[in-house]
């Protein structure tokens, strides 16, 4: 058994879950494919390959679960899907999400880890008395490879 798949277990038992295959699996798939942004079909795709009994369904409704329990993100990029990722699994300290930064051309995801709105919130939180506990950011543009196709 895998250290991840244990820390896995382990945080389902802290959040007050029964551990079952299919939330071990579906936990897996996503930290397994951090800058792939899953759909819940892609996930169930992937699930399956290892335990080709689940359902769509069930995939859907582990999905929702572990959303609701903060295991899993939902993020939007404006493609007309619905997409996942891992969350953050450590919750003893206030962290936000990594950022987007879509190609206009191609349409490459890639994830931003530098979080430069910091020094905002701390203003917003000074002189609008709003603590500010998530934010998401997408930026568009164009990737290396677009921009050298450019000229």
């Amino acid at each position: 058994m895998t250290a991840k798949r244990d820390k896995f277990k382990a945080l389902l038992k802290e959040k007050g879950l029964k551990v079952t295959t299919q939330r071990v699996m579906v936990l897996e798939v996503l930290s397994q494919c951090p800058d792939r942004h899953l759909t819940a079909e892609e996930i169930y795709e992937l699930v399956k390959a290892d335990y080709p009994e689940i359902g769509l369904a069930t995939v859907y409704r582990t999905i929702q679960l572990l959303l609701e329990l903060n295991l899993v993100d939902r993020i939007n990029l404006d493609d007309g899907y619905v997409r996942y990722e891992i969350g953050q699994a450590d919750n003893s300290e206030v962290k936000h999400h990594h950022h987007h930064l879509i190609c206009l051309e191609c349409g490459k995801v890639s994830s931003f880890e530098d979080d430069l709105l910091d020094e905002l919130e701390k203003k917003i939180i000074d002189t609008a008395s709003f603590q500010v506990t998530d934010h998401e950011v997408k930026l568009y543009g164009y990737c290396k490879e677009c921009l050298s196709k450019k000229g």
